[in-house]
Formats: C-alpha cells, sequence, structure tokens
C-alpha cells in the first residue's frame, strides 16, 4: 500500500535578485513499511526535502500526499493534527528540550496526545528498553552522550507509532552496534 507520494514538487529561497532551487521537480513514492534513504551531497537538498515532507517547510510547488491526504493544504488545526498524529521526525541536531528529562522529552508527544499516566510510562519505558536508554531516562541532554540523545529523540519520534517517521542523519552520532540497533 502506497504510504507517501510526492509529486513534481520545488522549493525555491529567495526574491527574484537572488533565488536558490533547493528542490527541483521530485517525484517518488514510498510503500507502507519500505525504508528510504536519501543520499546525496552536502547542500544537495536533502534535508530541505525532509523539511517538505514534515511541515516544517512548505513546498513551492507540486504536491505531497499522505495516504490520501494533501499534506501540502493543510493549514492551522488540521496541520497541528496531522504532525502530532501522524509523523515522526528525527532531527540531525536532536531537537531535545534541555529542562526536561530524557523521560519527559520522550513522553511529551504522548502527553499531546492526552494519553493517560500509565499508557504513556510503559510505551516510554517500552521504547527506551528497545533502544538502550533505560539508564538515562532521568537524566537531563546535558548529562548525555551524544549517541544517548540521537537515541532519546529517536525513542521521542517513535513512541507514538507515527504512520511515517523521517529521520535527518539518524545515525551520525551513534556507533555501529547502535545504528544497527535504531
Amino acid at each position: 500500500m502506497e504510504l507517501l507520494n510526492i509529486q513534481q514538487i520545488e522549493k525555491y529561497y529567495g526574491n527574484k535578485s537572488s533565488l536558490t532551487k533547493a528542490i527541483d521537480d521530485i517525484s517518488f513514492s514510498v510503500s507502507q513499511g519500505e525504508f528510504v534513504a536519501i543520499m546525496g551531497a552536502s547542500g544537495s537538498g536533502k534535508t530541505t526535502l525532509l523539511n517538505c515532507i514534515s511541515t516544517i517547510d512548505r513546498v513551492t510547488a507540486g504536491h505531497i500526499y499522505l495516504e490520501s491526504t494533501d499534506i501540502t493544504t493543510l493549514k492551522g488545526k488540521e496541520l497541528n493534527k496531522f504532525r502530532r498524529e501522524k509523523l515522526g521526525f528525527i532531527f540531525q541536531d536532536f531537537n531535545l528540550l534541555d529542562t526536561l528529562t530524557a523521560y519527559e522529552n520522550i513522553s511529551l508527544a504522548l502527553s499531546i496526545q492526552k494519553r493517560s499516566a500509565g499508557e504513556i510510562d510503559t510505551a516510554v519505558r517500552t521504547v527506551a528498553q528497545q533502544l538502550g536508554i533505560t539508564e538515562v531516562l532521568s537524566k537531563y541532554p546535558y548529562q548525555m552522550s551524544g549517541g544517548q540523545k540521537q537515541r532519546v529523540a529517536s525513542a521521542r519520534a517513535i513512541v507514538t507509532n507515527p504512520k511515517l517517521v523521517l529521520a535527518d542523519e539518524p545515525t551520525g552520532a551513534l556507533d555501529s552496534k547502535s545504528s544497527k540497533m535504531l
């Protein structure tokens, strides 16, 4: 079953005097359960593409469908609901909240979804065990290694069981064993 369909998207930055084309007419689809890696030189538009798919950034032209929903047309509450319920994103620089513990960072998305405390605790502890980060659940980001932060960020992205997980260099801070685990 087709999960994601990208149709002729383009993304421009700047204005007429200084226009940069970051994405040039890209089309592809991803089936449910499929893993896709996007590779290219630094500055080739990989992160911009992920930002457009995740609705962090808007496309200049084209359409992006998740299941049958054109996410390029979503606004306001619909957009927030899409991000909250359908998407997990693992950022290259972790984007953990410094004032929250690992447990709190992971559980935040479940709290926003108004899940019960028991459901949140079970989900957080399960994903932490799967990623080998149970021992850092009570720590703050400044107390963790880069690899631990990356696994906490990964746990946060997958704990809600989203339809789509987007990851920007998710194994960049991990050793080979942790990369394989992720």
